[in-house]
């Protein structure tokens, strides 16, 4: 029986991450992956995919209509679908084949199949061809992920009636996308195959979009994504889903109770995800769920069963690929006597359409609901140089600040690389700056985070110089 200090079960961002620092740190390291590719579900359906297909949509939507305001005349451009998702492809195989050549790096044993629990210290993987072997851990790191949900009426057929996973291998340019929740993955999906020609109608619960972050954001991307042509309706709850060949027809009551119909050639069900522990065969560790399905932990991401711990979407909180790094960093660290944290407040969410999305810390929303007095400085894109060079200028950066210290509660940014921006709140939150150690702080000209620096002025002061 093969012997290991440390196995990780799943080798998503947060599973191949573990076994990383866990071998680096001079365990002996195995990770257990059921699928053929290691990356979990973010390097080989989720993240990297949907990002290759939103950069190739954008250049698609430049080519056909913003060319040609800087001088640069085309002909009619044309969509090839099938092109972008052999290069979707492309770029997953790259990402995939970089965590096997980590592996190897450091020197850690790979299982393909499905692991699942004999005892606390022992773990059966059962390969594809029905063999299975078990191996012995001293510390096992459950790592397994999340699917996407659905709702109990509906009937996911992966063909007009679909998940993210199908959203991303669709062999033709959806007519008319009806997509159900106004979440990060309906709109970042939404808005592939609206530039590419498609009519989108997002169908939402709540009376906003990207509910969890701060009203500022939804209200803006709203706007911003309706001038782009997406449609919008809110405070509408689906009550049936039925296709009909190749149409689908969806049927909800809005928020006067009144029913409504609308019919498209694919529906999207992006209603958030679920923790998958299927096969795990937890019963026989110990190990204890809650009442949402995810494995139980303490503050150090311990589960009831001593030796055994868990990270990233099967535990509480954001369902975010960074946050499971972060997870799998601190337990392999945990388990080397060392004292690491992750400050959950700090941990950024990003919405990649165009403009981004992107928040940290506090929304205003929260700080309310807190009792918290707090001031808020705001700066739109559109009064900064080099948004006018680029075109684009849809978007804000709004910085929330406490009332009385002037230290950084919450940044929200809508935005040309808002993705990236993000960070410099991320940075700053980390080390509790204040809005005016941001607004001291020089900024390049001509930048983006200029209007970091603008609102941090606002939010200090109140005195922004271009505005």
């Amino acid at each position: 029986m093969s012997q290991f200090d440390v196995t990780v079960i799943g080798s998503g961002p947060g599973g191949y991450v573990a076994a990383i620092r866990a071998a680096q740190l001079g365990f002996k390291t195995a990770i257990i992956e059921k699928y053929p590719t290691l990356g979990g579900t973010c390097l080989n359906v989720g993240c990297i995919p949907s990002k290759a297909l939103l950069d190739s949509s954008e250049h698609f939507e430049n080519a056909k209509h913003n060319f040609a305001g800087h001088g640069i005349i085309i002909n009619e451009p044309q969509a090839d679908i099938a092109r972008m998702i052999e290069r979707k492809n492309e770029v997953v195989k790259q990402n995939t084949d970089g965590i096997n050549y980590l592996m190897n790096k450091n020197a850690i044993t790979v299982f393909e199949g499905v692991g699942s629990f004999e005892s606390a210290t022992q773990i059966k993987v059962t390969k594809n061809d029905g063999s299975s072997e078990i191996i012995e851990s001293k510390y096992t790191i459950i790592a397994t992920g999340s699917k996407p949900s659905s709702l109990p009426f509906i009937s996911i057929d992966k063909e007009r009636v679909i998940t993210s996973t199908e959203a991303l291998n669709l062999k033709e340019i959806p007519k008319h996308l009806v997509v159900i929740g106004g979440g990060v993955i309906g709109l970042e999906l939404g808005s592939v195959y609206l530039r590419l020609g498609a009519q989108v109608t997002v169908v939402e619960f709540m009376d906003k979009i990207i509910p969890g972050m701060d009203g500022a954001l939804s209200k803006e991307l709203t706007k911003v994504l309706k001038k782009q042509g997406m449609k919008f309706m809110l405070s509408t709850a689906v009550s049936a889903v039925e296709r009909n060949g190749d149409s689908v027809k969806i049927t909800a009551k809005d928020k006067k109770g009144e029913e409504v119909v609308v019919e498209g050639d694919y529906c999207l069900v992006s209603v958030g995800r679920r923790p998958y522990t299927d096969g795990l065969a937890l019963e026989k560790a110990g190990v204890e769920l809650d009442e949402r399905g995810r494995v139980k932990t303490n503050d150090h991401l311990q589960t009831n069963v001593a030796n055994i711990y868990a990270i990233g979407d099967v535990i509480k909180g954001a369902m975010l690929a960074h946050k499971a790094e972060e997870e799998g960093v601190l337990v392999a660290e945990i388990l080397a006597g060392q004292k690491p944290h992750i400050n959950y407040n700090l941990i950024p969410g990003v919405v990649y359409t165009w403009p981004e999305v992107a928040g940290v810390g506090k929304t205003e929303e929260q700080l309310k609901e807190e009792g918290v007095a707090y001031k808020v400085g705001s700066f739109p894109m559109r009064a900064l140089g080099r948004s006018r060079a680029s075109g684009d200028v849809d978007g804000l950066v709004k910085i929330i600040a406490d009332e009385k210290t002037d230290e950084v509660l919450g940044m929200h940014i809508v935005g040309a690389r808002a993705a990236d921006l993000i960070a410099e709140g991320v940075i700053a939150m980390e080390f509790r700056a204040s809005a005016e150690d941001i607004a001291r702080s020089s900024h390049a000209h001509p930048t983006y985070a200029e209007a970091i620096k603008e609102a941090a002025l606002d939010a200090t002061a109140k005195r922004p110089i271009h505005m």
